[in-house]
C-alpha cells in the first residue's frame, strides 16, 4: 500500500527507472538543537523538527538539509561517500520544497532517484529509513 506521506513519481519519458520522491512534512521550527531531525512518521506525514526559526527561509533550508541527511545515511537511493552527518543518500541539491514555503505543511521533493525494484518497495525502504531516523 502506498502511503500519502511518501510517494514515488516516475520521470515522464525516461528510459531508465528514475523519478522523484514526494514527502509530506509537518515542520516544527525553533526547537532545541538536540531535538532537531525527523521526530515522527505516519501515513499522513513526516514530522520534522528544526532549530532554525521560521524567518527568511532558514527553517526551509534546515528541512531540506535534514531530508537530504536522511537519504545519505541509508543506501536506498544512490551510492555516495558515506558521511556521519547524512540521512536519504542524496545530495542536498536534489532536495527541494515544492509546496508550502510559507507554511508548516510542506511537500518536499527528492529528485534524481534511481529505482531498484517496484515503486512500493522503494517507498517502504524510504519510510523505514525515516522511521529509523525518528527512533520509532
Amino acid at each position: 500500500m502506498l502511503s500519502l506521506a511518501v510517494r514515488f513519481v516516475a520521470t515522464k519519458g525516461s528510459k531508465t527507472s528514475t523519478g522523484s520522491i514526494l514527502i509530506l512534512c509537518r515542520v516544527k521550527p525553533g526547537v532545541s538543537a538536540n531535538r532537531e531531525g525527523v521526530s515522527g512518521i505516519s501515513d499522513l506525514g513526516v514530522e520534522v523538527c528544526v532549530a532554525a526559526r521560521a524567518k527568511e527561509g532558514e527553517a526551509d533550508r534546515a528541512v531540506m538539509a535534514i531530508i537530504a541527511e536522511a537519504g545519505r545515511r541509508q543506501e536506498i537511493c544512490r551510492q555516495y561517500i558515506p558521511n556521519k552527518h547524512e540521512a536519504l543518500k542524496v545530495p542536498q541539491s536534489d532536495v527541494e520544497i515544492i509546496k508550502g514555503l510559507k507554511s508548516r505543511e510542506k511537500t518536499v521533493m527528492v529528485g534524481n532517484i534511481k529505482m531498484s525494484g517496484s515503486p512500493e518497495e522503494h517507498v517502504e525502504k524510504i519510510k523505514a529509513t525515516l522511521h529509523e531516523r525518528a527512533g520509532t
